[in-house]
């Protein structure tokens, strides 16, 4: 009972939304996010909308004007049915206008630009990151909690810190940031960041990471839309899916993952563990509250168990020792 009635009340508020974002659709233009590399080629993605929207803080910004521009973000008008094409391939963009093309060929290692266009307009550059053979392995992240400041573990805080904040007044974990660069070793080793964000917060994510000096790479959020199936993927299924998808496209490197204890990461990595085995070669969990405990502690000693180091505490200072590395 309870489930038709949130669905039904989920949809009145996205489709109110949408209604206040809504846009004529005959010029839409193209949102660009980071993509990534596969043995065959690279996979770039983005969305079509009616107008981009983008957050612009000033460091006197009222927390309102801040509320005003984050709020700005989810009110996107997306497009459907729109035809792009960009090295050789082609998509037409869904339901929520997202577009993802496969774009064959052997790319030279570091960031690499391919032009992607709506067809009759001008093209937009679409990044996608392509390890170098002298890549010894990844990292996979997440992001709230993990390396940014958010409080994603009590619902009230995560989003008053997400709405009332700006790139310029959010914070990120030193330690994290710290850990980051040594792994990547000045961009030589990829960097993929997996979090339960939506994809609205794409570009503002990329903004903050450049304002904190985080290590740039190619995101895996998620969809919030609603479907007559019910919400879009959960928190869990959706970063597995992604740490899944990371590996299919990497088959030689194997992966150290980081995260908190405060969204079921433990859970998360156990499975990850579970279903790669030897690819995870270290693990290393933020606790949210100290002392590890209860569904967060098995997970961690599964992890041990089955032979993967798991660095745990208040902060990833020492993960490198725990991980052999230092």
């Amino acid at each position: 009972m309870l489930k038709p009635l949130a669905l039904r009340a989920a949809r009145l508020i996205e489709g109110g939304l949408e209604r206040i974002g809504d846009r004529p659709d005959d010029q839409p233009v193209l949102d660009p996010y980071y993509g990534y590399a596969t043995p065959d080629g690279v996979v770039l993605r983005g969305r079509v909308l009616t107008e981009l929207r983008r957050a612009q803080p000033e460091e006197t910004q009222h927390v309102w004007e801040n509320l005003k521009q984050m709020v700005g973000l989810f009110v996107t008008d997306e497009v459907e049915g729109v035809h792009v094409r960009g090295g050789g391939a082609e998509a037409i963009s869904d339901a929520e206008g997202y577009v993802r093309l496969t774009v064959p060929g052997d790319f030279s290692p570091g960031w690499t630009i391919v032009p992607v266009a709506i067809e009759g307009q001008e093209p937009v550059p679409f990044p996608a990151l392509v390890p170098g053979p002298e890549a010894t392995h990844m990292v996979i992240s997440d992001i709230d909690d993990t390396v940014v400041e958010t409080g994603a573990h009590s619902l009230a805080r995560n989003l008053w810190t997400t709405f009332t904040g700006s790139a310029l007044t959010r914070a990120a974990f030193g330690d994290a940031v710290h850990l980051l660069e040594a792994m990547s070793d000045e961009e030589r080793n990829p960097v993929f960041y997996v979090s339960s964000s939506p994809w609205n917060m794409h570009h503002f994510l990329e903004t903050l990471f450049s304002h904190l000096g985080i290590p740039r790479g190619p995101k895996f959020l998620r969809d919030l839309g609603i479907t007559d199936e019910g919400f879009s993927e959960a928190h869990g299924l959706h970063k597995g899916h992604a740490i899944d998808v990371l590996m299919a496209a990497n088959p030689r490197l194997p992966a150290f993952l980081m995260g908190d204890t405060g969204q079921h990461d433990a859970q998360v990595y156990r499975e990850a563990v579970e279903r790669h085995p030897g690819r995870v070669r270290g693990v290393a969990l933020r606790e949210s509250v100290p002392g590890a405990s209860g569904d967060d502690a098995d997970c961690i000693a599964a992890i041990e168990a089955a032979g993967v180091p798991c660095h745990h505490g208040p902060s990833f200072n020492g993960a490198l020792k725990t991980w052999g590395l230092a």
